[in-house]
């Protein structure tokens, strides 16, 4: 009979390593996720690193890992500010550099608006 094959311990080895997989492929996709998101890295160190953790996953998602720096250096760092707090401006500044513009007829009222709008959002 069948009834008493499928026992509690063997139910509970099933979600330990459904689990398991889970956030293997989870770890897999936010190294994919990291690598491609790097501004020190190249197109062909990118597409390496890819393929490596594809087709490789368990040794090449341990290998980025640890090959990867622990301290994110200024210059590693993921580049998710607007342009104008990376250039070092305030709001203020670019809400006047984008006035100049408007004044010297290089963008539309319409356009400076929807910027302004964007500005301030941003900000």
């Amino acid at each position: 009979m069948l009834v008493g094959a499928y026992t509690f311990w063997d139910a509970m080895w099933t979600m330990i390593v459904f689990f398991a997989w889970v956030m293997f492929f989870t770890w897999v996709v936010i190294l994919l996720v990291d690598n491609f998101r790097r501004s020190d890295h190249s197109g062909l160190a990118k597409a390496g690193w890819c393929l490596f953790i594809i087709f490789l996953p368990v040794i090449g998602a341990i290998t980025y890992t640890i090959a990867r720096p622990n301290v994110m250096a200024p210059e590693l760092a993921y580049d998710t500010s607007p342009t104008y707090a990376r250039n070092g401006g305030s709001t203020a500044a670019e809400l006047a550099r984008l006035n100049e513009l408007r004044t010297e007829g290089a963008i539309t009222d319409a356009e400076f608006e929807d910027l302004k709008r964007k500005t301030i959002a941003a900000s």
